[in-house]
């Protein structure tokens, strides 16, 4: 008989271990379903695409966000990652997938030069944000999800917010695109999820939802994505939620 539940992460953990195994998306376990997924590289999946978010870039181009240091999570095969340090950041890319991980390398071999820089880590952005031998500490002036967000159980928001505390740098932003309810997601009740674990594909969010979630940022901008045509340079679908928001100077 084990009593070894005394801390938040212990509790987070326990919440962890009601889900079943196969539906597990965010811990270093699910690695190897990742690496399913990403196996085919030529399987029709849009984001596969070496093009960069249409928000992001939306974001640079109108001077919102300017060059420095970005964290990306759940980077894949790096297309943002890449953007980024081609816009002159230095940028942390990691990713749960060793296949996703060796593909976004090999982009930036192929990529050449940039005036950033851009390094890959493969593992869990929460451990990984823990310590500082991880090489993934702050502060980072951008923290980028494009799609991670979404494949996390009720209860890892927690972890995901507490990541920001620890590494997003005063004044700093970030942004994020997520499934939006009504267009794609499941919409169940949080506690629905650990009656029948399984995030369904992965979770639906309103607006209102997110703008209390990131309560304490300050938004700059949340919309849909634009959807792009299929010869645009850019990724988007009309799916997803974007969001900007910026951690206030001070903090």
């Amino acid at each position: 008989m084990d009593r070894d539940i005394r801390t938040v992460e212990d509790v987070l953990r326990l919440l962890d271990g009601l889900f079943a195994p196969e539906a597990d998306r965010w811990t270093r376990d699910a690695a190897q379903w990742w690496d399913g997924f990403y196996a085919d590289r030529g399987r029709p999946v849009p984001f596969f695409a070496g093009k960069p978010d249409e928000n992001l870039v939306s974001y640079l181009d109108r001077g919102l966000i300017g060059p420095g240091r970005a964290l990306d999570l759940g980077c894949g095969p790096g297309r943002n990652a890449l953007h980024l340090a081609a816009r002159g950041f230095e940028v942390d890319a990691v990713d749960l997938s060793p296949a996703a991980v060796a593909w976004a390398e090999e982009r930036a071999r192929e990529a050449g030069d940039t005036p950033g820089a851009v390094r890959f880590h493969c593992g869990d952005a929460f451990a990984l944000t823990t310590g500082s031998a991880t090489g993934l500490c702050g502060p980072y002036d951008l923290v980028y999800d494009s799609g991670c967000f979404h494949h996390l159980p009720p209860h890892r928001r927690i972890s995901h917010l507490a990541l920001l505390e620890r590494v997003l740098a005063p004044g700093g932003h970030f942004a994020l695109t997520c499934f939006a309810a009504g267009r794609m997601g499941s919409e169940l009740p949080d506690a629905a999820f650990y009656r029948e674990p399984g995030l369904h594909g992965g979770l639906a969010y309103t607006p209102e939802s997110l703008r209390r979630i990131f309560s304490g940022l300050q938004e700059i901008e949340l919309r849909v994505m634009r959807p792009q045509p299929a010869d645009s340079p850019l990724f988007g679908e009309d799916f997803l939620w974007t969001a900007l928001f910026r951690r206030p100077d001070g903090r």
